[in-house]
């Protein structure tokens, strides 16, 4: 049994193993990055995707385009997402009542209070290359909203272009 006990080498004698220093470090920065995953805004980098085709800015033909750029049957609807938060839907369909096929298109969407003030706005991008909006076609479009104030005044939001790129012709 002695002889046992003195094989062992003694813990001051031990050194830790290059391969347990990477492992420990691998451990700590995956950890570090479940928790930057975890606790970061999604808010923010959602905006910023959906707002990334908007860097451009439009040209005049493209603003005066946007009037023919028409939003209809506006419907709201309110569901529970999968870590149990009510999330505010909205879908609607985009209307192309112009000649030219639109190539891009984003939408701003602003949820007022009883004073009629805005508590929210946003804008998302709802067609995106490669698809196109053909003239007199329409396209269905559905945006999220997990955060939508409590002061809202539970009225349907006001829904209108903010950006659109048409197709050019080479």
């Amino acid at each position: 049994m002695q002889e046992i006990l003195q094989n062992q080498p003694d813990p001051e004698q031990r050194k830790p193993l290059p391969l347990n220093i990477l492992l420990g470090a691998l451990v700590v920065i995956a950890i570090a990055l479940a928790f930057w995953f975890a606790f970061k805004s999604p808010q923010g980098s959602s905006s910023r995707n959906a707002l990334s085709n908007m860097s451009v800015p439009m040209s005049t033909a493209e603003q005066a385009y946007a009037k023919s750029i028409q939003i209809e049957n506006i419907a709201l609807s309110r569901a529970e997402n999968f870590i149990h938060q009510e999330v505010t839907i909205l879908n609607a369909d985009a209307v192309n009542a112009g000649p030219q096929n639109v190539a891009g298109l984003a939408v701003t969407v602003e949820f007022f209070d009883d004073l009629h003030q805005v508590v929210l706005r946003e804008s998302r991008s709802v067609l995106a290359s490669p698809a196109t909006l053909a003239p007199g076609q329409r396209r269905s479009f559905t945006v999220s909203f997990d955060r939508v104030p409590a002061s809202w005044n539970l009225q349907q939001p006001s829904v209108r272009v903010t950006y659109l790129q048409l197709v050019t012709l080479k």
